[in-house]
Formats: structure tokens, sequence, C-alpha cells
């Protein structure tokens, strides 16, 4: 049996990374960022206009997970723990539209100005967009709540519980969230001159 180097970096999980936080390593600290920076800044470069507020928001938010390591409750991902630092940044950075998010249009409504009924089918359409700037323009369009749910989901390719303890709802909940906002990001597609 061969005794590991003194200096070896013996690999910690999440958790460990996030107590030893608590208990002020920031070597552990350290570790933590470089394990989830990717996945954080992804988020916020995906809900912000541009590179410096979304460097903002994912310094907030790891300031933020440095002073609240110690109140992890150790239950669910600290990666999704993370993230939903990084989207509360994200939101005190980026003016949020005046008031609250739209109540819940009934879904014929949605559908019709998603195009229901057209020719080309939902999925047929969503696989055609190839035009980055006309999805931005899209998404500026949407409430934070939808584009959230949407970058979780179809721009970042989380898993459906991942993104459910995100954004700190149940797993049903976010998916009538996605179905939702999907169908107001096409409208908004529809509006901005998206031709299928």
């Amino acid at each position: 049996m061969t005794a590991l180097h003194p200096s070896a970096p013996i690999a910690s999980s999440d958790g460990d990374l996030l107590r030893q936080t608590a208990e002020g390593s920031r070597s552990a600290f350290s570790q933590l960022v470089e394990r989830h920076r990717g996945a954080v800044w992804a988020l916020v470069r995906r809900l912000t206009p541009n590179d410096a507020l979304a460097e903002e928001a994912l310094q907030e938010a790891f300031i933020a997970a440095f002073r609240g390591a110690a109140g992890w409750s150790g239950s669910g991902s600290v990666r999704s723990w993370l993230l939903t630092l990084a989207r509360h940044a994200t939101y005190r950075h980026v003016r949020r539209r005046a008031g609250e998010p739209s109540s819940f249009e009934p879904l014929d409504e949605l559908g019709a100005a998603a195009g229901w009924g057209q020719p080309v089918p939902v999925d047929e359409l969503l696989a055609r967009l190839r035009d980055q700037e006309l999805v931005r323009r899209a998404m500026s369009r949407l409430d934070p709540d939808d584009c959230d749910v949407l970058v979780l989901r179809d721009l970042l390719g989380h898993t459906g519980p991942e993104s459910a303890a995100a954004l700190g709802i149940s797993l049903n909940a976010m998916k009538s969230r996605l179905h939702r906002s999907r169908l107001r990001l096409i409208a908004a597609l529809r509006e901005e001159g998206f031709d299928a």
C-alpha cells in the first residue's frame, strides 16, 4: 500500500466543502467555486443582457454562498443552492419589469398566441430556431420567472428535479411553468417576426 503524498488534495464532496467553508476554510471555498463557476456563469449570463452584469451577479452569488455557508440546510444539492443564489443575485442587478409576474392566462389563449393549430408543430418550431439574437429579444419580453425555467431546462439542460430545486418549487409546478413559458416564448418569437 502506498502512502498518499502529503500535499495531494483530497477530493471532498460539495457538502464537505461547504461545511469547511462555514468553518472558515478559504481553500475549501476556492475548490467549491472552481467546481461550480461554469454552471453559475452559464445561468447568470443567460439571464443578463451583457457580460459586465453577469460578472457582478456571479461575484455576488459566490459572496452570498461564502457568507451563507453555515446556513445551508444539507438538503438538496449544493449546485442547486448556488444556482438559486445566482438567480437572486441576477435579479438584484437586472431591472425587473414593473408589477407582479403575469397571472395564468388560459391555455387556449397561450396556445393561440403560440400558433397552435398551425401546420408546424410546436416541437418542430423550437427545433428550427437558430437566430440567437431573435431568441434574446423574445426572451426579453418574458417575465423573469419564465426566463428562469427556460434557461435552466432548455438552454442549460438541467434535469427537471435540478431545475425545480433551483427554482424552489415542486417538480410538478416546474413542469407546468415550463409548458406555459415555452408557449409564451413561442408567442414572443412570433411577435418578433419569427417565420416558421
